[in-house]
């Protein structure tokens, strides 16, 4: 297996692990604060006075209707935070919430069967405007596990519990199955996007035919190859887009016009609109346009002895048989700027079976329990300069990259092992490796 990686990596003429330009011409070279809030550098100017516009949308707070200013309301009648940019701080990463803090993530919610709560829909909705009742509040605690590594130290594992109070609409079902989901990055999607789906799907082996113990599978939307959120479970960023607005904000769209209000939640539905839709096209456009344009930070230390080892380890333990370091847009990829770049985004955008360890409780079947998309790795080492942690995982329950891969199973099982059986000396290298991409 580990022979066979290398020599895929070799075979599809992937960037060697010492690439300084992870997104290609798309890569810009800051890696401060605001690392992951660039534009791309070769956007045109009018094309950067779009994504300034798409940037004042993704960080306005939308109000409750009436307004004085009706272009910025219609938030709620319930939601989770009044901005894009209150998840997605300065463009990145979320985390479990503090006793004090408001949430930069989700929980989503369905019947063991997959159906959305009829009270409550498939997310919860903490917040609300004035005369309507919040679904619920929730709090997290932790549950931890211990893990003996090869040299004999422990590594205590911990995954967060959510639990709900405050319901406002009556008791959850008892097949009611919860998930917590954090805000992911939202740098370098345009590339994601780009990418062909005969690319993606050429690396999907259901069946696992090649006998690898890989077998990504694509997660197919309305006919279309999804790609982005945890599950893939969206294909474009306009869908994207429109759909967080909806769900994260209360605010009714073009592609969903209708109030994210459970027919059942009464006083939710009779709320004055702030239009129909409340965010229009022309504003959906700006945002996908705006999540189009973010560039891609650098590298910073790709050179460095411990960086150039631990990307050969990362090969050499089998990582890289899902989290593929390089991507290739399509030629007629619309800007000409994002057409025929190679970018390394570390991800197969496909989704693999991760074990029971990470199992999702909100699937409907064994099989979508155990699945999740590749996470692309880029600017993971850039989360604590940008958002001041490094919670990872679909839910933050890995407090940095070592944590991450001890929770992977299933088709990572071998990956994970040879990661937990290695000399810390080589675990701190693959750890420096990828922090630096």
């Amino acid at each position: 297996m580990i022979g066979a990686a290398v020599l895929l990596l070799v075979a599809t003429n992937c960037v060697a692990p010492g690439s300084v330009q992870p997104g290609g011409s798309l890569t810009h070279q800051n890696w401060g604060t605001q690392a992951f809030a660039m534009p791309a550098p070769v956007a045109s100017a009018r094309e950067l006075r779009d994504f300034n516009f798409g940037n004042r949308l993704f960080n306005t707070q939308w109000v409750t209707a009436p307004a004085s200013v009706d272009a910025f309301d219609g938030l709620g009648p319930t939601f989770v935070r009044n901005s894009c940019s209150a998840c997605h701080i300065r463009d990145g990463r979320g985390r479990m919430p503090g006793s004090s803090e408001l949430p930069t993530m989700v929980v989503r919610w369905h019947h063991s069967n997959g159906l959305p709560l009829a009270i409550y829909g498939e997310q919860l909705q903490p917040q609300a405007i004035t005369g309507v009742p919040a679904e619920a509040s929730f709090s997290v605690r932790w549950a931890s596990m211990s893990v003996t590594m090869g040299d004999g130290s422990v590594v205590l594992l911990r995954r967060p519990v959510v639990d709900i109070k405050d319901l406002g609409h009556g008791p959850l079902p008892d097949d009611a199955r919860i998930s917590p989901r954090v805000a992911p990055v939202v740098f370098g999607l345009g590339l994601l996007e780009a990418v062909p789906e005969r690319q993606i799907l050429a690396w999907a082996d259901p069946g696992d035919i090649n006998g690898d113990g890989i077998s990504g599978r694509g997660s197919w939307r309305a006919g279309r190859l999804g790609r982005f959120g945890w599950k893939a479970e969206t294909a474009t960023l306009r869908a994207q887009a429109a759909k967080a607005a909806l769900q994260d904000m209360g605010l009714s769209t073009p592609e969903h016009p209708d109030q994210n209000c459970p027919p059942v939640q009464r006083i939710c539905r009779r709320q004055t609109s702030g239009g129909s839709p409340e965010i229009d096209s022309r504003s959906i456009d700006k945002l996908e346009l705006y999540l189009r344009f973010l560039g891609v930070p650098p590298r910073r230390q790709p050179r460095s002895e411990d960086v150039l080892r631990g990307g050969r380890l990362f090969v050499e333990y089998g990582c890289a048989a899902c989290h593929r370091p390089s991507l290739r847009t399509a030629r007629d990829a619309s800007p000409d700027w994002l057409a025929d770049q190679t970018f390394n985004a570390y991800t197969d955008l496909l989704l693999h079976d991760m074990g029971p360890l990470l199992s999702d409780p909100r699937a409907s079947d064994r099989e979508d329990g155990l699945e999740w998309r590749t996470a692309p790795l880029w600017g993971v080492g850039l989360i604590p300069v940008v958002n001041g942690h490094q919670q990872l995982l679909h839910d933050g329950r890995a407090s940095g990259v070592a944590e991450a891969i001890l929770w992977h199973g299933g088709e990572a099982h071998a990956a994970r092992e040879a990661f937990r059986m290695a000399a810390k000396s080589d675990r701190d290298a693959l750890v420096a490796f990828v922090n630096d991409l």
